[in-house]
């Protein structure tokens, strides 16, 4: 084996353990409330934390090579995935996924089908294992005033201590169908964490993170997942159009009620130019001309200026902002035509379907907030 392929090797391997590590530092504050550097913290807040690192880097590894065994069974050549961990400090969840990338060019659309499916649809039959262990096994409700003891005196219905202590910082998860599908028919009604105490259950959470990345992956747009799902669907004319449909919904509501005229003068007077270049750039992946870009980023500021006037308290999730520009800089809103377009066979078409089906209970239009 020559030193250029053992370096390759030594990069997944050495991005995947500071990412299993960067996580497990995320699960011992999100289950516990410990941090690694804090006086208090030890080996077993680091195994506590595996409960939450383990479960989602298993999901997210059976996502990415699910991608790379249909790749390599199609003669694809392909990278191994490359993990990226994230900063392990409180409030972040310790990596920002796993990608793998294609080291050759895609002939037929089959085949693109074939490799953005794979994934996925491996990754949510994992997550979906796990929430279904999770909430049919959910702990009594003494696991929560353990962590928290002033609940106690609320009991069950301790979302009213939130209400007399509007001071409190706590993340919010936004329940999808499956989510909401799993705490009305499996789980005890009883034991069913507040959306504010979610991330102290590392399984739940753990799979709802899954399912975040899934809906992510399977967003209809470009060469994401659900771009290639998508292309194979419909072909390129169609994915255009319906892509760059959901690409603008999407920037549009991530938008909503960032800009307002009700913001300090001192605050309009930075924040509107900085706005206005983020949609610009954003907007560069729709690849029209420099004028009809700038238009269409002044459209949706003025609509968005307009909105907050008339009613502030309407928001859009301003995470998806990030995710917007992400992809009109870098991932891009189109589909490449593959030189062999033929039609995908009828099981094809039904898991694609079925990609959709999975996208559409995966999805929260508000993942999480931090209030």
């Amino acid at each position: 084996m020559d030193n250029n392929k053992i370096k390759t090797y030594l990069t997944h391997l050495g991005l995947f353990i500071f990412t299993f590590i960067s996580t497990t530092f995320s699960g011992s504050f999100f289950i516990k409330g410990k941090m690694w550097g804090w006086t208090e913290y030890s080996w077993a807040d680091f195994s506590e934390g595996m409960k939450y690192s383990v479960p989602f880097l298993l999901i997210l590894t059976v996502h990415e090579f699910g991608h790379y065994f249909t790749a390599r069974y199609n003669k694809v050549k392909t990278t191994l995935p490359y993990y990226i961990p994230l900063p392990p400090i409180p409030m972040l969840i310790g990596t920002m996924g796993a990608v793998i990338r294609i080291k050759d060019f895609i002939k037929s659309k089959k085949v693109h089908f074939d490799i953005g499916l794979a994934g996925p649809l491996a990754g949510f039959v994992v997550a979906i294992t796990l929430l279904f262990y999770g909430y049919s096994n959910l702990p009594p409700v003494e696991y929560i005033y353990e962590i928290h003891p002033e609940y106690e005196a609320y009991g069950t219905d301790y979302a009213d201590y939130y209400a007399e202590n509007d001071s409190l910082i706590s993340i919010k998860i936004g329940k999808n169908l499956a989510i909401l599908f799993f705490e009305n028919y499996v789980a005890d009604a009883e034991l069913v964490p507040h959306p504010n105490e979610f991330v102290h259950y590392p399984y739940l959470f753990a799979g709802f993170l899954a399912l975040f990345f899934t809906a992510l992956n399977l967003l209809p747009i470009g060469q994401l997942d659900g771009g290639h799902v998508l292309y194979g669907l419909v072909g390129a004319k169609w994915h255009s159009r319906v892509a760059v449909t959901f690409f603008l919904a999407m920037l549009f509501y991530s938008g909503l009620g960032y800009i307002s005229p009700h913001q300090p003068y001192d605050e309009l007077i930075w924040h509107v130019p900085i706005y206005m270049a983020f949609l610009y750039f954003a907007l560069k992946g729709l690849k029209m001309n420099s004028q009809t870009t700038l238009m269409y980023a002044l459209i949706i500021f003025s609509v968005h200026f307009m909105l907050a006037l008339y009613n502030p308290a309407l928001k859009g999730f301003e995470g998806w902002l990030l995710f917007s520009l992400i992809i009109g800089r870098f991932v891009g809103v189109y589909h490449p035509k593959s030189p062999i377009e033929e039609p995908l066979d009828l099981k094809r078409q039904i898991l694609g379907w079925l990609a959709l089906v999975i996208f559409i209970i995966s999805f929260s239009p508000v993942p999480l907030s931090i209030g």
